[in-house]
């Protein structure tokens, strides 16, 4: 007869392995952005933010209107504002990591592991700070709502919709600045601070999916069905802040003409589409992507 005893005593041991694996990562594969990043050198006048097809006006009418100058400027105001709403959600990250292992063991790995991931995100925000400062763009902030909605968030969040909400964060980042820091005409700054974000940030998602793997262990059809539409109403909140409309009068363009054209851009939405895929399948497997989260989703064009 199998000792049911044994089986809680085996999910601990295969947690503690994960993060034991991703503390030796931590330990052999970090960076310290002060040094990587070339901070003292002047940004070439003719490369992009990030590369052009993710601009958020690419493929429509009015970006053919554009001159290269604008099209320039747009995107370092583009990347500009990912990178601040990147800050302020690490911030809430650091928060409901940090409240999720108040009073745990501080000898267990995942202990250490979420202590180190903490810092990790206390380097990036500086990181994207220094990017923003270095590229002359503003702090572009969320509205006052998804600000408010977040407070809210990263004070009652726990287990499985706490790491699923930085999940969705973070592999929406992932997919981009894996384009960015291959993008031959992107600026440095961005390529460099995307590639250090790409590597570390691997090591935070496979943290967030263990996470909700086993808080989802037994978990109910009415709490995977609550589960999946509070974290697709972070995914919403997150994609509608990433750039902020005034990055447009910011280079020249017409607000209103220029939030019409985003909002019917098909090439936009195909992209988001594209880089959304894996996530939709985590989110499957973890019982995630129920019908009302779905009609979430499609409505942000991630499915």
């Amino acid at each position: 007869m199998t000792d049911t005893g044994t089986r809680p005593q085996q999910r601990a041991a295969a947690d503690d392995d994960v993060s034991e694996r991703l503390l030796e990562s931590a330990a052999t594969l970090s960076y310290d952005p002060a040094v990587e990043v070339d901070w003292d050198a002047p940004l070439p006048g003719d490369l992009y933010g990030l590369n052009p097809e993710w601009s958020t006006l690419y493929g429509t009418p009015l970006w053919d209107e554009m001159t290269p100058d604008q099209k320039v400027a747009l995107t370092r105001h583009e990347v500009g504002s990912i990178m601040s709403t990147g800050i302020w959600f690490e911030m809430i990250l650091q928060q409901m990591v940090l409240r999720d292992q108040y009073v745990k063991n501080p000898v267990k790995p995942q202990f250490r592991f979420a202590l180190t991931e903490i810092a990790d995100e206390c380097r990036h925000s500086i990181m994207f700070a220094r990017a923003c400062e270095k590229m002359g763009v503003p702090a572009y902030l969320p509205a006052r709502s998804a600000i408010e909605l977040a407070r809210g968030f990263k004070t009652l969040a726990t287990a499985e919709v706490a790491y699923g909400g930085i999940l969705v964060a973070e592999e929406i980042l992932d997919v981009m600045q894996r384009d960015w820091m291959r993008g031959e005409d992107v600026l440095p700054i961005v390529r460099t601070t995307s590639r250090i974000h790409v590597v570390e940030e691997s090591r935070h998602m496979k943290f967030a999916r263990q996470q909700m793997r086993e808080r989802l262990r037994g978990a109910g059809p009415a709490r995977r069905q609550a589960s999946s539409v509070v974290v697709a109403t972070v995914a919403a909140v997150i994609i509608t802040s990433m750039v902020n409309k005034d990055v447009y009068a910011a280079v020249g363009l017409d607000t209103g003409r220029a939030v019409a054209a985003v909002r019917d851009n098909a090439h936009r939405k195909s992209m988001m589409r594209t880089s959304s895929a894996h996530l939709m399948s985590f989110l499957s497997e973890a019982g995630l992507l129920t019908r009302p989260a779905m009609s979430i989703y499609r409505r942000i064009h991630m499915l």
